[in-house]
């Protein structure tokens, strides 16, 4: 006779990321009671934030939002928390129109505007002689995200989404006869999802570029208000957002889902249950082995991830005055080349890794978190070659290696955050002396806090064979198994993520969820959401209920404490 649940819900998401909590949130407004359970005390996967404190100054850092796309009024951002009862809720920023992205090459200059005719204008003015391969390839990138989005409506013809789409880059390049200059600067968009042309479904590139070219914008308040307002809305229709809640395994038998096993022991029971946990991990640990497809499990055993993100986070006693961009060093044209040496693991020489440089205090200057009055809080981050060997260690954290000891691993840790700040002085002028604080997060941070394979913030490659169909669908051969997230179909990003979220509670509940959203309708009422208490803050929101009021029962009990006389 099988155990008894301790706990019954309607659903269970695993794993509190973007994918996960837009899901539940979804879910929870359609009349399902949702548990959403989450291993860190912050919920909200790359879509948090962290804070530091230091002489009585406080800073705050995004983990992974640095600016997202099509955030005007009727833009995906906007209609998924419209429909959700909180787009009054969420405002964003935008960035520079005219130049969100500054790419700085050894000799040429650019600056990405938000829009494709201006975006070629200034291509075709700065690589003359590619006049017509540059027209040609934009025309085509174009066209596949057009035809991308109206794939949704039945019955309308793709033409060139069906010959170009699931192709790599590098033919569409080669077919157009870019020269090297211009394959590097129109490819400066790889570094949003980790891969060189030739190993890049061309799906993904014209989507990236198409979602910029609808605008660049920041939330306001930070990263964290996203999965904050998620929270409340799954909140405020009876659901659960449960952190510091790891989850040993995840029950199936014959092949049908059935609940979760905590790590304390707690079985929660459901008839749905939703991975947003790794999906490797996924499959080849929190489900019995025995319960996928021979396929599954071969897929998972020769999928290719991709590399994972260096990040330095910097505050400077100045303000860094300039343009609300983000700005792209680039030591080189070189594409693939580089890609290949980042994947082979070794061989990279620190100087030919490009940097990323994101200005937080002039996409929010009014969040009052970020750091004191006239100073600059800024990110500068590239892309770490693969593999635990590049960092001095033999195994990951999530499977128990140690790292943040290692001198090999800290050598290598200083070395990079030296070139990466010296990058960033290209772009933003001296500032070395002004620093009153700088830590480095690698793919081992990564890992250590989502788990996720190889430390990777973006998933799987989206290379032609492992893009669209052949990418991992959010419905399982498990019944009642669902999964969203970076690995699956809808794609990496807060956008993917999310709009994976939406279409996996819409093949759930049988319906075009998305298009329902696009076209302006509530599935939650905004009244439906209880008002933000007067001292509301996302990052305290984001540690669930539970946690919440331990938290301020802990202020509470201090403060008492302090203000008792002492005996």
């Amino acid at each position: 006779m099988d155990e008894p649940w301790d706990e019954q819900w309607d659903v269970v998401v695993v794993g509190s990321g973007p994918g996960g909590l837009t899901a539940g949130a979804c879910l929870a407004a359609a009349g399902r009671k949702v548990l959403v359970v989450e291993r860190h005390d912050l919920a909200g996967g790359n879509a948090q934030v962290f804070r530091r404190h230091h002489q009585g100054a406080e800073y705050e850092f995004d983990v992974g939002i640095h600016y997202i796309g099509d955030c005007a009024p009727g833009g995906l951002f906007p209609s998924i928390f419209g429909a959700l009862g909180v787009g009054d809720r969420v405002e964003f920023r935008p960035l520079d129109p005219d130049g969100f992205d500054t790419l700085r090459f050894p000799d040429v200059e650019v600056r990405v505007p938000a829009d494709w005719d201006e975006y070629g204008r200034r291509l075709t003015d700065t690589f003359p002689d590619d006049q017509a391969g540059l027209e040609r390839c934009l025309r085509t990138l174009r066209d596949v995200a057009e035809e991308s989005r109206n794939r949704m409506i039945p019955g309308v013809e793709t033409p060139t989404f069906d010959r170009w789409a699931f192709r790599p880059l590098s033919e569409l390049f080669a077919e157009c006869e870019l020269s090297a200059p211009a394959q590097a600067v129109l490819d400066h968009w790889s570094g949003l999802y980790g891969g060189g042309p030739s190993q890049t479904a061309i799906a993904m590139h014209a989507s990236i570029i198409d979602h910029y070219m609808r605008g660049a914008y920041y939330p306001e308040g930070g990263g964290q208000i996203l999965p904050a307002r998620l929270i409340q809305v799954i909140e405020a229709h009876g659901g659960e957002v449960r952190t510091l809640t790891p989850v040993r395994e995840i029950v199936v038998h014959d092949r049908v889902a059935e609940g979760v096993v905590l790590d304390d022991g707690t079985r929660v029971g459901a008839s749905l249950v939703i991975s947003n946990a790794d999906y490797a991990r996924t499959v080849q640990g929190l489900v019995d082995r025995s319960q996928w497809d021979p396929a599954t499990l071969d897929w998972v055993e020769h999928a290719t991830m991709t590399v994972g993100l260096v990040c330095v986070y910097v505050v400077v006693d100045l303000e860094l005055d300039g343009p609300n961009t983000n700005y792209f060093v680039f030591s080189n044209y070189e594409t693939d080349g580089l890609y290949d040496r980042l994947y082979a693991g070794d061989g990279m020489a620190d100087d030919e890794l490009f940097a990323y440089i994101a200005m937080a205090s002039r996409k929010d200057p009014d969040n009052a978190h970020l750091c004191p009055p006239g100073h600059t809080n800024f990110q500068v981050m590239t892309l770490a070659p693969a593999g635990y060997e590049y960092w001095g260690v033999d195994a990951g954290p999530a499977d128990g290696g140690s790292y943040r000891r290692s001198e090999a691993y800290r050598a290598r840790k200083e070395a990079l955050t030296e070139h990466l700040l010296t990058a960033a002085e290209q772009v933003l002028g001296p500032f070395r002396d002004h620093i009153v604080h700088v830590e480095t997060a690698t793919p081992l941070s990564q890992e250590r806090y989502t788990h996720s394979t190889g430390g990777t913030s973006y998933g799987y490659v989206h290379s032609p064979d492992q893009s669209g169909e052949r990418r991992p669908q959010h419905r399982t051969e498990i019944d009642g198994l669902w999964v969203v997230g970076a690995n699956t179909a809808s794609g990496h990003g807060i956008a993917g993520t999310m709009v994976g979220g939406v279409n996996c509670a819409g093949e759930i509940l049988d319906r075009p969820l998305l298009i329902e959203m696009i076209l302006g309708q509530a599935l939650a009422e905004p009244d439906a959401i209880p008002p933000d208490p007067p001292d509301f803050d996302p990052m305290e929101w984001s540690r669930g209920a539970r946690l919440r009021e331990r938290r301020a029962a802990g202020r509470a009990a201090r403060a008492d404490a302090a203000a008792s006389p002492s005996p």
